[in-house]
């Protein structure tokens, strides 16, 4: 009576004056403390009572499970001398909500940009919970660490036979080598989604197209591609892509062809890739063609990317009026982006007029934009005002408008510069003449080549060159579009030291071998 009406101590005292108890006293005492929320109590009297009674137990686990206190819920488990279904279920079912509210914390902590948050949260789950470590491997690639997100499932892998990657674990996995281009981890991820049975699995399949695409692979892509027994629009849209980052236009094309002839109704992303392929090839007529296919016949709305292709189409093949045009009609306000393509497209042809009226519009958009004034001050370099070059610099620092500076960092540091200055002397010996036009006007022409000298991919193949077997491919990644400069001395060492390079910008890719590049100088 007591305990039904929540006066616990009342029931205690009772309890305590009686000289023998049985299992009906102990359960109506215990379950009274579990009723009102008093878990800790209701454990240690639970530990106490010597005859177990099966309500008694599962009402005890089904308090600590539903709590989510699953190390309480394990003690009581142990301790019954039998179990059943209901036990059984309600440790299955806490287990479950467990793994569910952890990763769901993980989930939004990482949405929140809150990485360190998110991992002090899986750091005090168990580590039974696949989910959660799914979880913080799709967060850090989600924050771009993908290498940390490798390190995370090597980790996970170490664990021992507690817990076992699933399909959606190997998502997060390739996803991971393709942000870093990390080719070779996921050949050995492609591998154990084999052994584990997971390579039929739609999601799995798709991105290891994405995946072998990202990292420079389109014989692979293709090669997975053409196992799958069936293709969906996000199957299409993997390969399309690919095709387009690596500038192969008319593959692109026959493979949107036979997507069409699968009955594979195209979206708003597969005009993204096809409108892109044509802009990195500079097929204007087609890009123009595919354009009104995805607004005339298929219906769908032009969205901002769509406009930024085809202003990037239409200004890089010299059509700047037209990519201004384009801008102007657009049904949604252009941003700083779109602007800034068409003014990448002005000092491409050196329009300056045009390129002072859209650096004006990029300002207005973003004022601290460092890269309309660089665009804008390479224009007039370009043409030869070197005055208003050096003019828009100094408004640059002025307004405060910084250029992220560049930091390199190696425990071979020495080792790489004396590689850098070995290769800078054969190509010099092959007919290699620095271009310094858009380096920085105010220092003496020497200081100009020693910055080129150590931009970020000359100074990533140097360290490839010395860190690996003669003939092996170097893979390269960055996160800005490849300079004039850089890219003609890649054409140079890879023919001087007969290696494959592929180099991967913000763009596209950029395969050189034998002193040629697969873009054909058109990017």
């Amino acid at each position: 009576m007591y305990a039904k009406c929540g006066h616990m101590e009342d029931a205690l005292r009772v309890f305590n004056k009686m000289p023998s108890r049985d299992v009906v006293t102990w359960s109506a005492l215990i379950l009274g403390h579990v009723k009102y929320g008093k878990g800790q109590k209701a454990l240690d009297l639970f530990r106490q009572m010597q005859q177990e009674d099966a309500f008694v137990g599962n009402s005890l686990v089904d308090m600590y499970t539903k709590c989510g206190s699953m190390e309480d819920a394990w003690r009581v488990f142990n301790k019954m001398p039998s179990r059943d279904a209901v036990t059984w279920t309600a440790m299955i079912l806490g287990h479950v909500n467990y793994a569910f509210v952890g990763s769901s914390l993980i989930d939004m902590y990482v949405k929140c940009g809150s990485m360190e948050e998110a991992s002090r949260v899986f750091n005090n789950l168990p580590s039974w919970a696949v989910v959660c470590w799914t979880a913080m491997i799709f967060g850090h690639v989600k924050c771009g660490e993908g290498h940390k997100a490798l390190e995370l499932f090597q980790k996970m892998q170490q664990e021992g036979e507690g817990v076992h990657p699933d399909a959606i674990t190997f998502v997060g996995v390739l996803n991971a080598c393709a942000s870093i281009m990390a080719l070779e981890e996921g050949r050995r991820a492609h591998e154990q989604i084999i052994r584990s049975r997971c390579e039929s699995d739609f999601f799995v399949r798709n991105s290891l197209v994405d995946m072998y695409a990202k990292c420079g692979s389109m014989e692979d892509a293709c090669r997975v591609f053409n196992t799958m027994p069936s293709h969906d629009v996000v199957s299409w849209n993997a390969l399309l892509g690919g095709f387009a980052m690596h500038g192969q236009h008319k593959e692109a094309l026959v493979h949107f062809e036979r997507m069409c002839e699968e009955g594979v109704h195209p979206d708003d992303i597969t005009f993204v890739c096809l409108l892109s392929a044509c802009s990195h090839g500079g097929f204007v007529d087609e890009g123009l063609r595919f354009y009104a296919l995805m607004t005339t016949v298929y219906r769908i709305p032009a969205k901002l990317e769509h406009y930024t292709c085809m202003v990037d189409l239409l200004g890089r093949a010299g059509h700047l009026q037209e990519a201004e045009n384009m801008i102007q009609g657009m049904p949604c306000k252009p941003n700083a982006a779109i602007w800034t393509a068409l003014l990448g497209a002005c000092r491409i042809h050196g329009n300056v007029e045009m390129g002072e009226r859209v650096a004006k519009r990029v300002l207005e958009l973003e004022p601290k934009n460092a890269a309309g004034y660089v665009l804008l001050s390479n224009l007039y370099a370009a043409t030869g005002n070197l005055e208003l070059s050096e003019s828009v610099e100094r408004q640059r620092k002025e307004r405060d408008a910084k250029k992220q500076p560049g930091l390199f960092t190696h425990p071979q540091v020495i080792k790489i510069h004396a590689e850098l200055k070995r290769l800078s002397s054969l190509m010099h010996d092959a007919g290699y003449v620095p271009d310094t036009k858009f380096v920085l006007h105010d220092v003496e022409e020497e200081e100009k080549v020693f910055h080129l000298c150590h931009h970020s991919e000359k100074l990533a193949i140097a360290f490839g060159l010395m860190s690996t077997d003669p003939g092996t491919p170097l893979r390269i990644v960055k996160n800005l579009r490849v300079c004039e400069d850089c890219h003609t001395s890649t054409k140079f060492i890879s023919k001087i030291v007969r290696r494959k390079i592929i180099v991967r910008d913000v763009n596209r890719f950029h395969h050189f071998e034998n002193g040629v590049c697969s873009c054909k100088d058109y990017w």
